[in-house]
Formats: C-alpha cells, structure tokens, sequence
C-alpha cells in the first residue's frame, strides 16, 4: 500500500520538528538562565549603587546623638539633600524613639511623627537590617526597601540610636532586563525559524534517499524491479541505498528462479501422462492437474479443498492414516466421462520437512487400463493360439494313430486319413503364416511395394477371378452345386488411382469376398461399389447373409474373433483374415469398418486416400 502522506505527516517535518524544539528548548533554557543571571547582576549592582555610604551613615548618627533636635534635623535634612541618586525614592532617618527625623521628600510633614512602618519598628528594637522588594499594583511600580540600624558611635557600639528607611524604584532595573529579554526571544524566535527551516533542508537530505528506497521497495512488493536506488555518499544511507538495490537484484533473481520453477512444475503437471494430487497435512487437495482431473473424471476447481479420501472414492476402504503408512500402490477402478471402465495405479508419497513434521501427501495415479486391456489381450491371443493350434494337432494325432494301428494297410480308408492330415498341416501352415504376418506389421518390418493403380481396373480384375471361380463351379459335374451366387457392380464412371500394394490390397478384397459368399445364402447376390468423398474412395461390399450382431461388431477385426466359430472352422478360417486385412489397409493409410444388421446382411467398407491425376496427363509421364 503506497499511500500519499502530507508534509506534516512526513517525517521529513517530524525531524525538522524535533530539531526545532530542542533548539527553542535549549535557547529558552540558556536565556532563562542568562535573564536570571542578569537580574541578579543588576540588582547586586543596583543595591551596591542606592546603599549609603558610612560617610552619611556617621554623619547621621552624630546628628541623631545630638541633644539639640531642631539642630539636628537641620543637619539631617542637609544630609538627605547632599544624597545626588536618582534611584533613590524616599530616604526617612528614625531615632530609637521611631521619630521621624528626616525626610527626603519635598514639602514632607512627616518629621517630627511616629513612624508606622513595622520594618523600621523592627529594626530599631532588634538592631537587625532589613531588605526586601514590593510591587504596587496601582503604580505598576517596583520597589527595593532597606531599613538600616544606626548604631552610636560612642563606647556601647551595640546601641541603636535610630534607623534609615530607604526606597529605591527598581523600574530601570526591571526595564533594563526585560529590554533583553524581548531582545533575547525575539533573537530565539529567529533562531528557531532559521533552524527549521535548515532542518528541513537537513531532513529533507536525510528522507530523500528514504523516499527513494521506500518507492523501491514498493515497485519490489508489486514485481517491479527495474528501478533502483539513488547511492549520494558512501555514509549509512549509502549503505543502506546500495543493501536495496542488492536485495532488488537478488529478490529479482529469486523471483525469476521461482517463477522459472513453478512454470517448468506447471508445465510438468499439465502435460505429464500421469495424475498428481497433493494435500495438506490434514488431507485436503491442495494441487491437482488436469490429468488426474481427467482420469478422475471431476471438475479441478470443485475438487480443491476436499480430502483425497472422497476424490478418489476410497473412504469406505481406507483413512487418511492408512495412505500415510501405504508402501505399495493401491488398484482404483473408475469410469472416465464416457462410462468407460477405467484401471488406475495410485502411488503415494509424504511431503516431509527435514525435522520429520509431515506437511502433506502427494498421490500419483497411473491409468493401466490399456495395460490391463494389452494383458488380457495377451492371455486371451496365447489361449486363441494355443486352441487352434490343438484342435488340428489332437485330430492329426488321431488320425496318425489310427494308420500306425493297421489303418494304412485298408485301401479305402488309408488314402482319406492321410488326405485329413494334410489338410490339417495346411491349416496349421496357413495359421502359422497369417501369425508370422500379423507379427511382422505390429514390428514395423512389413515392407510395402506401392505403386499408382486403377482402383476400378484392379477392383474388376479380382471381382472377374471370382465371376470365374463361380462359373467353373457350375460347370463342375463331379461336384454336387451347393449355391448360386450372383456378383453385383457399381463403380463410379470416374477414374479413380490409388497407391497402394497390388498383393496385400488383393489378399484384404480375397478375404472379404471369402466371408461374403461363405455367409451368404443360396442365390444371394454381393453388391461390390466405388464411391468418391472428397479426397477418399470408398470401396464397399455388401453381402445378403446372416449379418453380425451388435455386440460383435467392435470385436470383428479382432484376432481369432468368430461369430459362428463351429463354421468358421468347419470351412478352415483361422480367424485372422480381417484382422490382417485392418493391418494391411492402416498400412495404405486407410480406413476399414463394418455396419450389419443381424439377419439382413453386412456392408465391409475400405477409405482409400485417391491421387487426383487426369489420365491424359499420367499416359504423357508414362
């Protein structure tokens, strides 16, 4: 957060504050005790000037000592008018008997009265001098009174023969100090100011790098780090300005690391084969990718913050201390979004910190359901294998042990045993080929000899070896006729090339052909077309026999797969003519499936990628 603070929230005037008042603070300290000084001073000084001088002080001890009063006050009232000082107020000589005998005011009456000053009655009963300073409200005036013992100068010194009353304005004074003080404050107030405002230009040199360093570490906090920090001397904040570009580069660097690693983690996470889901220490999903979430078939986003126990739908099986403790995977079967059955491999692992606290538990799933699938597939081709290859064996045997006990001497039944065996060693033969094919094309080593045909040439050709076949069978008289077939063709008018190999292309429409007139029944006809579909040709072959049941048409191009396995091998298929036929068309680039409906037929369909030549053009290369 980069809030805008105002001049008097900064700091800048906090310290020029500060600087400020403990400059005022000490000005006033010094002042209040120069004033203090100096008034003391003064007064010392002025209590020095109004005091009577000894000279006075016997002359008016002399005159008090004279019996002849009005000789006396005469002298007296000589003395006061000889006394020349301007601070000097009002100046009364009392005898002992507190008579006033002299007065410095003019025109004054008061000679010859009692005094009723308590001061003066004091002095003169106990022989002791007395000072003090009054303040009159209505004159706004300050005075210093002293009341000063006269004591005879004849042998008894400790006799007191009267006092001097003497009042001196101490308004000079006081104006003379407070002339200074003003002088004094009003010198502190100048001060003051032109120390703010050098502590502001002070502070302002001391914040500047402050502020710099402060809109660093903000650009920091947001990831910026291109700026950097102002270095103005190799002081402290020099220091501190170069610590924060260091520790600019370093977080940059950091960050860039981090950020480098959680990209490759992501990178990882996403596009890795395998599921990965990781948890708290309590269990609850903290990470999970989009593999998992696939192969869990949930919503990523639902799934965080829920315990891996109901993710992976294991909590009746398991708690959350048996994952902890599990060594070995445990086996999940699920179903993905499209219902399929899926198997899945989970392996878990703990997230453990160096002192042993467990903070988490990391789960990878492995879906081996195609494993699993390739497994059966396995046993189920070894079983396939190993039954048709029994079947012809454990007859040959028969038939061989049969000759062996005395059957080859029988004329008539020797010749067809051995004719059985043979036809059973063929069988084994064409078994073992298809399988030494089919091996061939799932390790790549097959090659191909394409070459650019005339696919409605080609498809004719084989459709006339057939019509041939047809006919030699009618015109067959040793042979009982079992069925009629009849061969249909609908070619487009359009030439249509094709690469593909002459020999396989021809051994897939054999084994096709094949299928159709065995499951087609007596007097049935097969439908043989070419289509064009943009850049494929369909070549499709329709037959009017039983059909395939929905439930075997996804396994028919499956090895040794039969729909009616007695006949298939009572006619001595090996179950894997159209499984070499899907090989040898994925081979040419193509595509082969099969629709049927059970009781009115099957329609084999063969796409074929066509080279769009003009014929004229291909006769000119040729």
């Amino acid at each position: 957060m980069n809030k805008k603070l105002g001049f008097f929230q900064s700091i800048r005037f906090k310290i020029a504050l500060v600087f400020a008042l403990l400059l005022l603070i000490t000005l006033q300290i010094v002042g209040a005790y120069f004033v203090q000084q100096l008034k003391n001073d003064n007064l010392r000084s002025f209590k020095q000037q109004v005091e009577l001088s000894t000279y006075v002080e016997n002359s008016l001890v002399d005159s008090l000592e004279n019996n002849n009063t009005q000789t006396a006050n005469r002298k007296i009232k000589g003395i006061l008018e000889d006394i020349n000082n301007s601070n000097v107020s009002e100046i009364q000589v009392v005898d002992a008997k507190a008579t006033i005998r002299g007065d410095s005011a003019v025109n004054s009456n008061m000679v010859g009265q009692k005094t009723t000053d308590e001061d003066v009655i004091n002095t003169i009963y106990n022989g002791r001098a007395t000072a003090k300073t009054t303040y009159n409200k209505n004159s706004d005036k300050r005075y210093y009174i002293t009341v000063t013992p006269l004591f005879s100068s004849k042998g008894n010194t400790n006799t007191v023969v009267g006092a001097v009353y003497l009042r001196a304005n101490l308004n000079s004074v006081y104006d003379s100090i407070n002339s200074v003080t003003v002088i004094f404050a009003t010198a502190a107030i100048i001060a003051t100011g032109i120390g703010l405002l050098l502590a502001i230009l002070v502070s302002a040199a001391i914040t500047t790098p402050i502020d710099e360093m402060k809109r660093q570490t903000t650009r920091i906090a947001r990831g910026d780090y291109s700026g950097s920090v102002h270095v103005y001397g190799n002081d402290e904040l020099g220091q501190l300005a170069m610590a924060v570009n260091n520790l600019s580069d370093r977080v940059e660097e950091a960050q860039e690391s981090t950020e480098s690693e959680r990209r490759r983690l992501y990178s990882v996470l996403t596009h890795m084969s395998d599921g990965v889901i990781a948890t708290d220490r309590r269990g609850n999903v903290i990470t999970l990718n989009e593999m998992a979430a696939r192969l869990m078939a949930v919503n990523a986003d639902e799934m965080m913050g829920k315990s891996i126990l109901d993710v992976l739908d294991i909590r009746d099986q398991y708690t959350l201390r048996d994952l902890l403790a599990i060594e070995d995977e445990i086996q999940l079967v699920t179903s993905d979004k499209e219902g399929n059955r899926q198997v899945l491999n989970a392996y878990f692992s703990l997230i453990q910190r160096e002192s042993g606290f467990i903070s988490g538990l990391v789960c990878v799933l492995h879906d081996v359901t195609e494993q699993e699938k390739i497994e059966s597939e396995r046993r189920q081709f070894v079983s396939n294998v190993s039954h048709e290859l029994r079947t012809p064996l454990t007859s040959m045997k028969s038939y061989l042990e049969a000759l062996n006990d005395g059957a080859w001497q029988d004329p008539e039944i020797a010749p067809q045993f051995l004719q059985v065996t043979q036809e059973e060693a063929d069988r084994m033969i064409r078994l073992i080929n298809d399988l030494l094919n089919l091996s061939r094309m799932d390790s790549g080593t097959t090659k191909l000899d394409l070459e650019t045909v005339n696919l409605n040439e080609l498809f004719a050709y084989i459709l006339n070896r057939f019509d041939m076949m047809i006919e030699k069978d009618n015109n067959d008289t040793r042979q009982t006729k079992t069925k009629n077939y009849t061969i249909k063709r609908e070619f487009t008018k359009r030439t249509v090339w094709v690469e593909i190999d002459t020999d396989r292309f021809i051994q897939v429409i054999d084994n096709i052909m094949n299928n159709a007139i065995k499951y087609s029944p007596d007097g049935g006809v097969i439908t043989c077309r070419i289509q064009e579909t943009g850049t494929n040709v369909i070549l499709s072959i329709t037959d009017q026999g039983l059909g395939i049941p929905q439930k075997d048409i996804d396994h028919i191009f499956d090895r040794f797969f039969r729909v009616d396995k007695a006949r298939s091998r009572a006619q001595g298929g090996t179950g894997l003519g159209l499984a070499i036929s899907k090989e040898v068309i994925e081979m040419l680039h193509g595509k082969i499936w099969v629709e049927s409906k059970l009781g009115k037929g099957s329609t084999f369909y063969i796409s074929l990628p066509y080279i769009d030549y003009d014929e004229g053009d291909l006769w000119d290369e040729d």
